[in-house]
């Protein structure tokens, strides 16, 4: 039984990465009830202060921390980081919610969207580790869940659009010195983060590639969309591509339901779903830039019948890909585990 008046002692490992700072932004905008909220980190990040509301956390050293102080540690920090540490954080009781990708494939580590499949979150399912989609699996299937629920969704077809941030700060930092250099007339230097200019520039590739051809994230979102929607049938058919955008990922995603949607019913779902803010008016779309930085929705716009299938939809999916793909996800899990009463 939930107990109302119970303050969480919590810990976020990589506190100064942009999921870090967002996931602190959010449990003090969202009031998440917390006892006393640890800021965690390696190397330069020690010593440094992040702002959690009007407070100033000092970030400690990871390697030192006592794990048996929380009841949740936020993982933003380095997927290697993670596997390394998760013995530790499993012998203390405390639960992870790793954002690093590094339990995303373990069978027994629940894979959770909070506004898709929280009922994965139970108290015979629960163990000590929880992995977060990618960010952009966490956009895709938020916007898709309520048409999903009415008219069974069969396949998808995906390009996603996805902002440089995702790769982190370096993402960024790539990202406007290319720009600064090149509006400067000045030569770049061979991208780190990016195996080709990217400034001005859009590149069909987000992460390594596979034997396969497709690229990991590609893969990614596939395979977890399944496992999210508890659907090892489901086609999904993705093409991942980086933009020279900051913040805000983008989507063109085409549908296949297994029952017809009429697209007057298929506004109604999605205008009457709380985690989406839909434009209705095929003119007024959202887009990165203006509409999805510091949303906490994600945006659909552009939906429309395939005119040549009568089980096909095409829509348009925007969303802040740090603050609503990764952090607010996580920050959902945590208030899913306090109100289901696991923790």
């Amino acid at each position: 039984m939930l107990n109302e008046s119970k303050k969480l002692n919590v810990a976020v490992a990589g506190a100064v990465s942009l999921v870090g700072e967002a996931i602190l932004d959010l449990l003090a905008e969202r009031k998440f009830p917390c006892q006393q909220v640890y800021a965690l980190g390696t190397g330069e990040a020690v010593g440094k202060d992040v702002n959690f509301g009007r407070k100033s956390l000092e970030v400690n050293e990871l390697a030192d921390f006592d794990f048996t102080q929380v009841e949740i540690v936020f993982w933003a920090d380095e997927r290697e980081l993670a596997v390394e540490f998760a013995p530790r954080v499993s012998q203390s009781a405390c639960v992870m919610i790793d954002l690093s990708g590094a339990f995303a494939e373990k069978d027994d580590v629940p894979l959770i969207v909070a506004d898709v499949n929280e009922a994965a979150l139970s108290a015979d399912k629960m163990c000590n580790m929880i992995a977060c989609p990618s960010s952009a699996t966490v956009q895709l299937l938020t916007a898709l869940m309520p048409l999903h629920k009415v008219a069974t969704i069969a396949r998808i077809d995906v390009a996603t659009y996805q902002a440089v941030s995702s790769a982190g700060k370096a993402g960024v930092q790539e990202l406007a010195s290319q720009t600064a250099n090149l509006l400067n007339a000045r030569s770049i230097d061979p991208g780190v983060v990016y195996p080709k200019q990217l400034a001005f520039n859009v590149l069909p590739q987000v992460s390594e590639f596979l034997d396969n051809r497709y690229t990991q994230q590609e893969m990614q979102l596939s395979q977890e969309s399944r496992r999210v929607l508890d659907n090892t049938t489901l086609s999904v058919n993705v093409t991942a591509v980086t933009v020279p955008v900051f913040f805000g990922s983008s989507m063109a995603v085409h549908l296949e339901t297994e029952q017809v949607l009429p697209i007057s019913k298929a506004c109604q779902l999605l205008e009457e779903n709380q985690p989406v803010k839909f434009y209705s008016e095929g003119a007024d779309y959202p887009v990165a830039v203006d509409n999805a930085l510091n949303e906490t929705r994600v945006l659909v716009g552009r939906l429309r019948a395939d005119l040549s299938h009568p089980k096909r939809l095409n829509l348009w999916i925007v969303a802040d890909n740090i603050r609503v793909g990764s952090a607010l996800n996580s920050v959902k899990i945590a208030e899913l585990l306090r109100r289901k009463a696991l923790v």
